[in-house]
């Protein structure tokens, strides 16, 4: 397993050792102990799925104080374009955002702090994403940004036109600086 340092401080890019063969492949997709010589103790109580169709934009999403997340995701079929903002006040980063392609082909995953609001798109004709977090989902808790914050320029994939978002999603308040 190979764990390199995204470009905000933080976030890991996680790639597993795959082995395959004519039967199919084997990895080993979580590692505890490895995991947390790059992030420090860390224990996960929640595990999340979520089927998407393309073009489907989820976020930006974030837990507020005392209920942030670390999250730890992986997309198990299809592909997303994924999205990390910094929204740690103080933070040398504060705003700045990181992207990548994750998919069932590429098998990378993502570790994601405390500290950053999260979304993705679709690009397949579905995509089954799972993450696990380090604290339980508090509604009263959850935030959002809008996905198009022009403050924050994120290179999305698709054009708006394209995208499918939920009520919340569109007319959530957008981030500025």
């Amino acid at each position: 397993m190979k764990i390199e340092e995204g470009t905000l401080k933080g976030i890991w890019i996680i790639s597993p050792r795959v082995i395959e063969d004519k039967r199919g492949y084997f990895m080993e997709s979580y590692l505890k102990e490895v995991l947390e010589d790059k992030t420090g103790p860390i224990t996960f109580v929640q595990e999340n799925e979520s089927m998407s169709r393309y073009g489907v934009t989820r976020g930006l999403h974030f837990q507020r104080e005392p209920y942030a997340q670390s999250k730890f995701i992986r997309v198990v079929v299809g592909q997303i374009f994924d999205v990390a903002v910094d929204i740690r006040e103080g933070s040398p980063t504060y705003g700045r955002v990181f992207s990548m392609y994750l998919s069932s082909e590429n098998k990378k995953q993502l570790f994601i702090p405390k500290g950053f609001a999260h979304g993705f798109c679709v690009l397949s004709p579905k995509a089954i994403v799972q993450y696990k977090t380090d604290v339980l989902y508090h509604p009263a808790s959850e935030g959002v940004f809008r996905y198009d914050s022009p403050t924050l320029n994120i290179p999305w994939p698709l054009p708006s036109h394209q995208m499918v978002l939920s009520g919340k999603d569109k007319n959530a308040p957008y981030f500025t600086k």
